[in-house]
């Protein structure tokens, strides 16, 4: 189950960094420039160096640290550490992701007013280490996915994929199949219609639906971590965001032995390291290793039941 934990958060990380490389082509147009896009080879309009990630794993990092060394869920010290990491001058940062940000900094507003323009999938991308701090307890992940999602997001939509997507690496961590994830998105699908992945629309926006789309098409049309990542990018559009989030799903469920070396010997050895590091300290902060019981009451629809 660790190992799934590490999996799910290096997924992440290597599916941001494999999709940078494609972000905002078309899937025309990656035909095009390079076949089929399949290695960490950075570039894109970022002009990163190979294995460099973005946003997502970045703001990931941000909520691990401060759930790390707060020792539980803080959602003032997660706001803490985004307004350090804005401050920073990242490489680049999502426009609603940047707006409740910069609100927090200036007004210290811990969560946004609701937004029909905030449907994006900047909340859901992070959701990693949300998913392991709370493993095994379904309300807890659903609070916490939420109070953290509104620091940017303040959507119905946003809201439901980030319980989503915290349910699903849960699932994998633990052993879940895939026929139980396809159970679990067939329930978020009759909660949310709007979600239908079947037939696949094709779009591959910033759209948090037209995200989980993407996610569930690929993940339940291929039969590996590799051949999952693969099909996710090369869709194109918000490529880093879909390949992060299906980077940790996949992840999760088929554990670090079904990545590609050539992928993870890309990626920068102190961000592996300190991965494996906080993947660890946040399962252990959670209620499965604490010995508390699983919380399964005032559970939504589609949240885990663990």
């Amino acid at each position: 189950m660790r190992a799934r934990a590490r999996a799910a958060f290096l997924g992440l990380a290597v599916g941001d960094a494999l999709g940078a490389t494609v972000e905002f082509l078309t899937p025309k147009e990656i035909r095009a420039e390079r076949g089929v896009h399949q290695d960490v080879v950075g570039g894109g309009w970022l002009h990163l160096r190979a294995g460099a990630v973005t946003d997502d794993t970045e703001m990931s990092l941000c909520i691990a640290r401060a759930i790390a060394e707060e020792g539980g869920f803080s959602r003032r010290s997660i706001a803490d550490r985004f307004a350090a990491w804005l401050r920073g001058r990242p490489a680049d940062v999502g426009n609603t992701c940047r707006k409740g940000i910069r609100r927090y900094i200036l007004d210290g507003l811990l969560e946004m007013p609701p937004n029909p323009g905030d449907a994006g999938n900047g909340a859901a991308m992070r959701m990693v280490p949300i998913s392991l701090f709370t493993l095994a307890d379904g309300a807890l992940l659903s609070r916490c996915a939420v109070e953290q999602a509104h620091l940017t997001h303040h959507h119905p939509l946003s809201d439901a994929a980030c319980r989503f997507v915290g349910s699903l690496v849960q699932l994998g961590c633990l052993g879940g199949s895939l026929e139980c994830m396809r159970r679990r998105a067939a329930a978020l699908v009759a909660e949310y219609p709007v979600f239908r992945f079947e037939p696949y629309p094709g779009l591959a926006t910033g759209y948090v639906v037209d995200t989980l789309q993407t996610v569930l098409h690929c993940l339940f049309g291929t039969r590996s971590f590799e051949e999952c990542l693969v099909a996710v990018v090369n869709r194109g559009f918000d490529a880093d965001t879909t390949g992060a989030i299906a980077g940790a799903i996949a992840g999760a469920h088929y554990g670090a032995n079904g990545f590609p070396r050539r992928w993870l010997k890309k990626l920068d050895r102190a961000l592996v390291q300190e991965i494996r590091v906080l993947s660890d300290r946040l399962v252990d902060l959670s209620p499965l290793f604490r010995g508390e019981p699983p919380s399964l009451t005032e559970t939504p629809p589609g949240s885990p039941r663990l």
